[in-house]
């Protein structure tokens, strides 16, 4: 999928001249954390976010330190933060020189982006011009959507043959280049899986990589974790309460 298939083209901005009060009150009344922030041009120029307020002075709570703190800081910066909690207007308080995607770029990109510069929305830019913006929960929606669309066609009701359900299962193991060499049984969609792990985490990786495969009933985990210093071995939590139960 790509950035025009799950963006937002509907996109509430400001321009840089507007009030701090006229971005607040938009983003509230909105519902949104973030606002992109115009030119004269129509061109993006910032971004403007609910960190922007944090530090305000209508509201007591900018930065307080003491002065020798602020002699080692230095003046540029102590003018820039006077700046950023005491500007009336968005171009004053705003980040310039926002990250950015294009509507072709893929959501892989976008995902990279966000978590490298630990943002939550990326305004999306066609030569130039915004057209849109892509957010953390416009990936949230387009999941949703492929979970539907995933129960729909793969029904657990009408599983494939098991030989085929077991062959996909190690083939999407295969791939894996953490996961160990393990027995996997198919018996009418019901899944078991056999063998030895030597770290526990592998575990629920193997199941999870079991439960994506469509026609998948349910998985049963009769993995034994060896735990490689010490050589002891650990049965499943589900056979661990089987053989208690057998016997009380």
């Amino acid at each position: 999928m790509q950035v025009k298939d799950v963006m937002t083209q509907k996109v509430i901005s400001v321009q840089e001249n507007d009030s701090v009060i006229k971005a607040a009150r938009l983003m509230l009344q909105n519902r949104i954390s973030g606002l992109p922030v115009l030119g004269k041009e129509g061109t993006l120029v910032g971004i403007v976010t609910e960190g922007d307020f944090l530090r305000r002075r209508e509201i007591g709570t900018q930065r307080r330190r003491p002065r020798w703190l602020e002699f080692v800081i230095g003046p540029g910066r102590l003018a820039d933060e006077y700046v950023h909690t005491s500007g009336r207007k968005v171009g004053e308080i705003m980040t310039r020189d926002p990250q950015f995607v294009t509507e072709n770029e893929s959501l892989e990109m976008v995902v990279e982006k966000m978590e490298r510069q630990r943002i939550k929305r990326l305004p999306v830019l066609r030569e130039g011009r915004m057209v849109g913006i892509v957010s953390r929960a416009n990936l949230m929606h387009a999941l949703a959507s492929l979970a539907r669309d995933y129960e729909v066609v793969s029904d657990p009701s009408t599983p494939g043959p098991d030989w085929a359900i077991r062959g996909e299962i190690l083939a999407a193991l295969g791939k894996q280049h953490w996961a160990p060499d393990i027995n996997v049984v198919v018996r009418n969609g019901v899944v078991e899986l056999w063998g030895i792990i030597t770290d526990e985490r592998e575990r629920q990786a193997l199941v999870v990589t079991a439960e994506n495969i469509a026609g998948v009933k349910q998985v049963h985990d009769h993995l034994v974790w060896v735990e490689p210093m010490s050589g002891m071995a650990f049965p499943s939590a589900e056979d661990e309460a089987r053989e208690h139960a057998a016997v009380s």
